[in-house]
């Protein structure tokens, strides 16, 4: 195997540490040289393709060896070995057998109505050592979570814990426990009775239950036992002990078990357009990147007033449009996903020509830009700027990033000059990186345009524009799993997304001509559930896609200089109130005026709900007018006195003027109630007036970052340009 050596500087080698034992290794060879024979292929014939030079030699359980002080072996820079090649010969090995061990429930009883009722299965251990590496939890409805543990003198560790309503499948088990004579094996299942009006016990059919936890392990071939079960109920004092997260459910989003459940299930099922999303125009430019934060809100990647045109790049990629500077314009605008309005916005002097976003668990920014042929985060830059490449630090116009939330390995695709996939550590030292999948046939990446990482999966997809499919590897060694190709897809596919299912969104080909959509896609089957595009307009280059936990879906259109907002709740429905039908907007202007309208038309509306259909009684009109003749001569009389006082107080004061009074007024109200509230939004006064707002400085690509920071009094409407894009001039690309 080859390792790159982890600097460009001259370094020196002063020690040899082998973790190897010869029960399974006969001996193993150190190799320095220039070139390997391959750089990501375990079993391959011969070591390096330029002149091997043998370092260190290991067999027989040999100690570990130490230079003598201020002797090593030279590598790195300028000593002609930029790689490590690992020759390992293997002895006879025993191989390992997997198997199954199943803890299971069967006299767990669930009384109705009763808020929490625990399933408790614990055995004692008794045979040769196991090593758990995967794990499944599998109930019925009632099922909140179910944690599996081992116990060793008294102490419990986790093995795995997961909510049985997510998707069953094996998860990874805690890497650090292994089981052996004498330990003890337990599990909980957490269940509800509540909306039960009957016992529910367990069995085999839909109205019974199950409490089951499977650990997938594997042992010596010598020993093995492919199957083991435990079904004894664990004593009340031993699971007086287990930790507390085995009681405390694992919250399921509704969006994630419409995902799972409702969606494969429904024949209703179908995304539609929010046509009054966003509220107000955000100005964007070519919209290349879209992502969410940590706190839901929709993250926007435009090119301002830069746009990507057949002169941006020479036949070497090299940008050619520096002089240009970089976009002035705020790149990344933070937006609100339910009204559309911009909530931050920074990014201003950074960036050529944007490409792709994503965020990590500290809602750090990870960006591409094309121009730069780089990739940036907080403090961090990945490649040389400007400067196209193939080697381990440098891209050549990447596409897109992938952050691996638990390991914080870093992912790009490098893109649309190299066909490649690179992992990096998440401090950004090159790890691996990888080609198209093998499989059907060995077909190379097209513009790996776009990435996403399935937490669940431990697998990232890639879609593969130009080859019109998006394939699927092992996050951790870049083994291929599968591919989606689709005759819908038209043979380009420019995004991918994951939210429990795949989303993706193809674009124009003039070899295949479909209709350019949104699809829903089921990972398993690889079916498509659904499609979607605009009501009105349609997709022109819709470059990125994001969709919110509530179910939301957001496309960024780089060609119309758009986002859309796709949903499968219907926003608006109409309501009759007093009379007068009404359809509900979220637009504050049309509810104002509604209810302007109903105050102003409270006459008409009565008679209107006063009238008699065929068949109703007219006596109750009758009673109602004749209640309300005394109520109006009240008022009448009301009015006219105060009208008197206010005449006899005017003459007294020596005015003339005429008053006319329009509490009425529509014009009016709006007028006032515009002035306020509904009018046209200034950005200008509304960032440094909007509380959390801070324009500092970009000099930090994280979400909590904003523009330069000024006081109200120095605000114009010239420097409001600068949070909003200027449109960009018109291009053939």
């Amino acid at each position: 195997m080859a390792f790159p050596v982890p600097t460009r500087q001259d370094a020196y080698i002063v020690d040899f540490i082998p973790l190897a034992s010869m029960d399974t290794v006969h001996h193993m060879l150190l190799f320095g040289c220039q070139t390997p024979v391959s750089t990501h292929s375990f079993c391959v014939q011969g070591t390096c393709e330029d002149e091997p030079a043998i370092m260190y030699a290991w067999a027989r359980n040999a100690p570990p060896t130490k230079l003598p002080k201020d002797v090593g072996f030279k590598v790195g820079r300028s000593s002609g070995m930029s790689y490590f090649v690992l020759q390992i010969h293997y002895g006879d090995i025993s191989p390992f057998i997997a198997g199954i061990y199943l803890l299971m429930s069967v006299d767990t009883v669930i009384l109705p109505g009763k808020r929490v009722t625990d399933a408790d299965v614990a055995c004692d251990y008794t045979s040769y050592p196991i090593y758990p590496f995967a794990f499944r939890t599998h109930t019925h409805r009632l099922g909140k979570v179910v944690s599996g543990y081992r116990i060793r003198d008294g102490k419990w560790t986790l093995i795995g814990r997961q909510s049985p309503q997510l998707p069953q499948a094996f998860y990874p088990a805690n890497k650090q426990v292994n089981v052996k004579y004498g330990d003890t094996l337990a599990a909980r299942c957490v269940f509800t009775g509540e909306g039960k009006t009957s016992k529910t016990y367990i069995g085999g059919t839909s109205d019974d239950e199950m409490c089951n936890f499977y650990i997938m392990y594997y042992m010596d071939s010598r020993h093995a036992i492919p199957y083991m079960n435990c079904m004894e109920m664990g004593s009340e004092e031993l699971f007086q002990h287990i930790p507390t997260e085995a009681n405390v459910p694992i919250k399921v989003s509704p969006s994630h078990m419409n995902s799972v459940m409702h969606l494969g299930q429904s024949t209703d099922y179908h995304f539609e357009q929010v046509s009054a999303w966003p509220q107000s125009s955000l100005q964007l430019g070519q919209v290349s990147g879209l992502a969410l934060d940590s706190d839901s809100n929709l993250v926007i990647f435009h090119r301002g007033d830069h746009h990507w045109g057949a002169d941006s790049f020479n036949n070497q990629a090299r940008y050619q449009q520096r002089s240009l500077g970089p976009i002035q314009q705020s790149a990344i605008l933070v937006v609100d996903p339910s009204k559309g309005s911009i909530l931050k916005a920074s990014g201003r002097n950074m960036f050529f020509l944007p490409h792709g976003i994503t965020t990590d668990k500290e809602n750090n920014y990870w960006v591409t830009d094309v121009a730069l042929h780089q990739v940036n985060r907080t403090l961090m830059a990945l490649g040389e700027a400007f400067i196209p490449g193939s080697d381990n630090n440098h891209f050549c116009q990447p596409t897109d990033v992938a952050v691996d939330t638990e390991s914080g390995n870093i992912f790009v695709s490098d893109g649309y000059c190299n066909a490649r996939i690179i992992k990096f550590s998440a401090d950004g030292k090159y790890l691996s990186e990888w080609g198209a999948g093998i499989s059907p046939a060995r077909i190379p990446f097209q513009i790996p345009h776009s990435l996403v990482l399935l937490p669940d999966k431990k697998e990232i997809c890639v879609a593969d524009r130009e080859n019109g499919r998006i394939q699927c590897f092992i996050a951790e060694t870049g083994e291929f799993v599968k591919e989606i190709k689709k005759d819908e897809f038209g043979g380009e596919v420019f995004a991918v997304s994951y939210n429990g299912l795949i989303f993706a969104v193809n674009g124009e080909s003039l070899s295949r001509p479909v209709p350019i959509r949104g699809f829903v896609i089921d990972y398993s089957t690889k079916d498509i559930l659904d499609t979607f595009s605009p009501n009105k307009k349609e997709f022109k280059m819709p470059h990125d896609i994001a969709e919110t936990r509530d179910g939301s879906v957001f496309v960024g259109d780089a060609s119309s200089k758009s986002v859309y907002k796709f949903t499968t709740e219907k926003l608006h429905h109409s309501v009759k109130k007093a009379g007068i039908e009404v359809q509900e907007l979220e637009e504050m202007d049309a509810v104002v005026q509604t209810k302007v309208k109903q105050d102003t038309s409270k006459t008409a509306a009565i008679q209107e709900k006063q009238t008699p259909n065929k068949g109703e009684r007219v006596l109750p009109v009758i009673i109602t007018t004749l209640l309300l003749i005394p109520l109006v001569v009240v008022i009448s009389i009301g009015v006219f006195i105060s009208w008197r006082k206010y005449s006899m107080y005017e003459n007294t004061h020596g005015n003339q003027r005429e008053v006319k009074a329009e509490p009425s007024s529509v014009r009016g109200i709006l007028g006032k109630i515009r002035g306020k509230a509904v009018g046209s939004l200034n950005l200008g006064n509304f960032f440094p007036s909007h509380k959390g707002y801070s324009r500092q400085g970009f000099d930090q690509l994280s979400t909590e970052g904003s523009d330069q920071e000024r006081n109200d009094e120095d605000s114009s409407d010239s420097e409001n340009e600068e949070y909003s894009a200027l449109p960009p001039p018109q291009s053939s690309s």
